[in-house]
């Protein structure tokens, strides 16, 4: 059977993860195994508006499939929420001869995905964020990177914190979402993880905490902190001042966004790419790719828009039971 769709566009939206260079290489194989061309469109919908926008084929994603960051680039683009900018990136998908397109990013991205579906370009989504906050998968492209550059950095803040008998705030990204928090707090055998909707602000407890540990002997007191808490700086000088034991906080920033993604990122990243070229192939537009209970599969992405998703409530609770 013929496929549905001609020529398929690539982009990578929001913020970068790694992994999409993985899906991208995997979009474009693919792709081109079926007998469909590709273009890559730089810098996310605001290359898109620019008409940024390049032939790909195979040698274009040769040896990348380690690299961090995106070989397509990304940007912010909030024009993008206009229709009127919507209708002109439908159209010079249209002029470019793109009838299915392949985004790869977050929540935000999809936005722009589902209306470009709503005009004529058959659209798919590919879950990349590293803040594992998309609510119809369990698995986003990037998170299993990010939260092992997390980790190997709160091993390392945990020797030095132990030297000089500190405590030590880590704040870790994910935006409003808690879930690289909570995996590094487990991971990392933090004493407190603070998270958003989880943690209720109260600092006397952690002091207390902190004080009754120092006189049982710990040698370190680690506070995972969640980017969607925050105030990390400011809350270790309150500590500092309350217990008199050092108190140093740690902003993690951008170097988790960075760096070559792991087995599990490269693997997966791959499986979604290729699959949303099959959607494509097969005339389906308006989806999500997503891995839910150990398969993968896929969403309207009116559908993944409209869910939502908290920290899972086990992990949490299994969390608080291992803080000491």
């Amino acid at each position: 059977m013929a496929n549905a769709v001609k020529t398929i566009g690539v982009l990578t939206s929001g913020g970068d993860a790694p992994g999409m260079n993985a899906a991208t290489r995997a979009v474009v194989r693919t792709a081109l195994a079926k007998g469909i061309n590709v273009k890559g469109i730089l810098k996310g919908y605001n290359g898109l508006l620019n008409e940024e926008i390049i032939d790909m084929d195979a040698t274009s994603v040769s040896d990348t499939i380690d690299r961090g960051g995106t070989i397509l680039y990304t940007a912010r683009c909030l024009e993008f929420v206009d229709p009127e900018y919507q209708k002109k990136g439908a159209d010079i998908c249209k002029k470019h001869g793109i009838d299915g397109l392949v985004v790869i990013g977050g929540d935000g991205s999809f936005k722009g995905a589902q209306k470009l579906s709503a005009l004529g370009v058959n659209t798919i989504g590919v879950p990349g964020t590293i803040d594992l906050d998309i609510a119809c998968t369990d698995y986003t492209i990037g998170f299993d990177t990010a939260i092992n550059t997390a980790m190997s950095a709160i091993d390392k803040i945990r020797d030095t914190s132990t030297s000089h008998e500190r405590c030590s705030i880590i704040e870790v990204m994910g935006r409003n979402a808690g879930h690289i928090a909570l995996w590094c707090g487990i991971a990392n055998g933090a004493e407190d993880i603070l998270i958003p909707g989880k943690y209720d602000f109260n600092e006397e407890k952690i002091i207390e905490k902190i004080i009754e540990n120092k006189k049982k002997g710990k040698k370190h007191y680690i506070i995972v902190n969640a980017e969607g808490v925050g105030h990390s700086s400011s809350m270790a000088k309150r500590i500092e001042e309350a217990t008199g034991i050092e108190t140093r906080a740690t902003i993690l920033g951008h170097m988790q966004r960075g760096g070559s993604p792991s087995c599990k990122d490269r693997v997966y990243a791959s499986m979604m790419g290729s699959m949303a070229v099959d959607l494509l192939a097969e005339g389906k537009t308006n989806r999500v790719v997503a891995y839910k209970n150990g398969e993968f599969v896929d969403y309207d992405i009116d559908e993944a828009l409209a869910m939502t998703k908290d920290v899972d409530a086990h992990m949490y609770e299994v969390s608080k039971l291992l803080c000491r």
